[in-house]
């Protein structure tokens, strides 16, 4: 009995165990995050225990407008802050900024009803919510959406809620602009009343900027008429006090140099890794795989072994990057800022609301270096708010044109594809532009993002070992006065030629610190964390594969082909797998040319590589037509149930493609066009075609997109 007696004890300590972690949700062991893991709440002075109600901190702070954002590259964050800004300096708005993330929404049905709310919201890749959106995305669109008050989908629980929708999506991918249309729909469904008409910004169609700016007229002219605000002339108020601290040493154990949160800072560092805390991994091997001279791209192996960082094959590596040494220097000089550069500043909220993007206290170089994208596209709206500090009335006169006039803008800057300090040396003949104070770059020059690849390596084949192939990035636009250099690829490149014996590594003219704040990256490191991805192999490998992938777009079949060798050399059933690559001639850029025969060895008459070389023969010949070409043997494989996969120029050969088979499977089945095209569609939706990402530095999307004619020839 006595033995009884104790199992019963022990079911009831689970038990009990059990149900405090139902309704606690593990919050009394959970891992504490990283104070700078989700916001910069310390440099703010916020407490530690901030709240997640966010009519509570609209009301503790006196707001009546909150600016959600849901944002991957930073764009959305962006258009966020500046809608913000805009709200208060032309409509008096009390408007604060709030990562959609850092709040719950069950209360939405309590939002007061002569306060509003903004959605900015970035689709990903094939329909996805951002990182940060995806926790809001799924309760509002879930179709057991309850509210504080009881109210759920069919009830208008929402009917006093006020909102403004924008969002930001890419033409070339299926799914455009999916975020802000569903998350409208859902809203609209529990009674929420919208401001004005949804905006959708085309970031393949190089237009999103202007969209943004052609929307927000009428939007705050609607906006106004809801609210009944009265417009005033607008005047910079800043956001953030930035002060000079002379007295302090920039070597000071406590100053930040480009350190991103304080455990890096005190040498400490330790995970998770994620999207706010990257893990300095050591580059374990990198080499060039083109065989010319005036181009390059690498393959490079990143060790993670110890940082409990995991991946599966086809997902995705973030890299933060450094901006340049020369790009630094520009812009320090162009501001006045050079022999400051190591000026110890703190930088702090005068809102309460406000976080600041970056740790403090730091330097204005380590701002500008590690934290600002001053390389990226000039915004309009951003030269015509810079006009009124020009060093000279005919530099004032000439921003504030620029700033108008939406042609004269593209002709002087988007076309010629200047970042920030070069339309300033532009306009003000290289003039010192000293009266612009620092924090409405603070405020308006977005925080430098990861960029993302595509990892080319299988996680069954090399688990602690992630490779990156990255074609670098160097673009000559004619008649423009610059090259656009890739900041990331370029980084890389001169990581790269560092670790192979270069002692002062200047790819293109470029130099960066690539031993990090304080040395710390010395020894050839990079900082990386790793973004899961829906892009993935079957998980029969019985299943037949068919892969898309010209230029750098091969990067996530060499993981799967390298995974599909290792299962067969284990002596599993694996399917037949097919690569259709291209690129311009086999003898310059064949990327992984013999690792392919070493795969075929394992994997014999189930893997066929098909070819495509644009500058080889007297006719360009690219993948969608070697595609057709074989599309009896491609029609019978998709009747086998294979799995289709795209990875590459989105903008036009993915579309191409997309065609191709809708136009093979019509063909082989005796079908109409549009039947084909119908069931490509339906492939699509059960994840039977997808579609990855190229990830390239999202300014040079936009150059793509306006540059199609002239770099199809450059990247073909």
């Amino acid at each position: 009995m006595a033995q009884l007696d104790t199992l019963d004890l022990v079911v009831l300590a689970v038990l009990l165990v059990g149900s405090v972690a139902y309704f606690t949700k593990g919050s009394y062991w959970g891992v504490q995050k990283d104070p700078y893991a989700s916001s910069y709440s310390l440099a703010n002075g916020a407490k530690s225990g901030k709240t997640r109600n966010i009519i509570e901190k609209m009301d503790e702070s006196g707001k009546n407008c909150v600016i959600f954002y849901g944002s991957q590259t930073g764009t959305a964050e962006d258009y966020a802050s500046r809608l913000a800004k805009e709200g208060s300096s032309r409509f008096g708005l009390k408007s604060m900024v709030a990562d959609l993330e850092d709040y719950d929404y069950e209360n939405l049905d309590t939002f007061p009803h002569h306060k509003v709310a903004f959605f900015v919201l970035a689709t990903y890749g094939e329909g996805e919510p951002t990182d940060n959106a995806v926790d809001f995305y799924e309760f509002i669109t879930g179709e057991d959406v309850s509210f504080s008050q009881g109210g759920g989908a069919n009830d208008n629980a929402l009917s006093n809620l006020r909102y403004v929708a924008f969002g930001l999506g890419n033409n070339t991918y299926e799914h455009y602009n999916s975020m802000v249309r569903r998350v409208n729909t859902a809203l609209e469904k529990v009674g929420a009343t919208r401001v004005g008409t949804p905006g959708e910004g085309d970031d393949g169609a190089g237009t999103m900027e202007e969209d943004f700016l052609s929307w927000k007229e009428p939007m705050w002219s609607a906006l106004a008429d809801s609210m009944s605000l009265e417009e005033r002339e607008a005047v910079y108020e800043p956001v953030f006090s930035v002060v000079e601290r002379p007295e302090m040493s920039a070597e000071a154990d406590e100053v930040y140099l480009g350190e991103p949160n304080k455990n890096h800072l005190e040498g400490t560092s330790k995970g998770p890794y994620n999207a706010h805390n990257p893990f300095i991994a050591p580059i374990a091997e990198s080499r060039e795989l083109f065989t010319v001279k005036d181009r390059n791209c690498l393959h490079m192996e990143l060790d993670v072994s110890g940082s409990n960082l995991s991946y599966q094959t086809g997902d995705h590596v973030a890299v933060w990057p450094t901006n340049a040494g020369k790009e630094v220097n520009r812009f320090l000089n162009i501001l006045g800022l050079s022999s400051k550069r190591h000026m110890v500043i703190n930088v702090k909220g005068l809102d309460p609301t406000a976080k600041v993007p970056f740790p403090t206290p730091t330097t204005y170089d380590a701002v500008v270096r590690y934290h600002m994208e001053i390389c990226g596209p000039v915004s309009r709206q951003f030269v015509a708010s810079l006009a009124p500090f020009a060093p000279d009335d005919p530099s004032k006169a000439e921003m504030a044109k620029l700033g108008n006039d939406k042609d004269y803008f593209q002709e002087k800057v988007s076309s010629n594809y200047l970042n920030i300090a070069q339309t300033m040396e532009m306009v003000g003949t290289s003039q010192q532009w000293t009266a612009i104070p620092f924090s409405l770059f603070v405020e308006s020059v977005h925080k430098i993002q990861p960029r993302y690849y595509s990892i080319s390596s299988s996680a069954l084949v090399q688990k602690n070992k992630i490779s990156i192939t990255a074609a670098v990035e160097s673009l000559r636009i004619p008649g423009a006065p610059n090259v656009v250099r890739g900041v990331t690829t370029n980084y890389l490149l001169a990581l790269k030629q560092k670790q192979h014996g270069d002692p002062s590594p200047d790819p293109h003219g470029l130099t960066y610190a690539i031993t990090g704040p304080r040395n710390k990256y010395d020894g050839i490191h990079v900082p990386i964390h790793v973004r899961h991805s829906n892009f993935k192999l079957p998980s029969d490998p019985s299943k037949p594969i068919v892969m898309v992938g010209p230029g750098t777009g091969v990067a996530p079949f060499r993981g799967f082909i390298q995974e599909r060798a290792e299962q067969a050399r284990a002596g599993e059933n694996v399917g037949k797998t097919v690569l259709f690559y291209g690129c311009r001639r086999q003898t310059e850029d064949f990327l992984y040319k013999t690792e392919w025969d070493d795969y075929k060895k394992a994997l014999g008459k189930d893997l066929e590589i098909i070819t495509a070389f644009s500058r080889e023969g007297p006719q360009k010949v690219y993948v969608q037509q070697r595609l057709k070409e074989h599309g009896k043997e491609v029609n019978e494989l998709l009747l086998q149930k294979a799995y289709f996969y795209v990875c590459g120029d989105a903008a036009n050969m993915a579309r191409e493609v997309n065609s191709t088979l809708a136009q093979i499977i019509a063909e082989h089945r005796n079908l109409s066009d549009s039947k084909g095209e119908e069931i490509v569609k339906s492939m699509r939706s059960v994840n039977q075609y997808q579609v990855g990402q190229l990830h390239v530095r999202h300014h040079v999307l936009r150059l793509l997109a306006f540059f199609a004619a002239l770099l199809q020839s450059q990247l073909e």
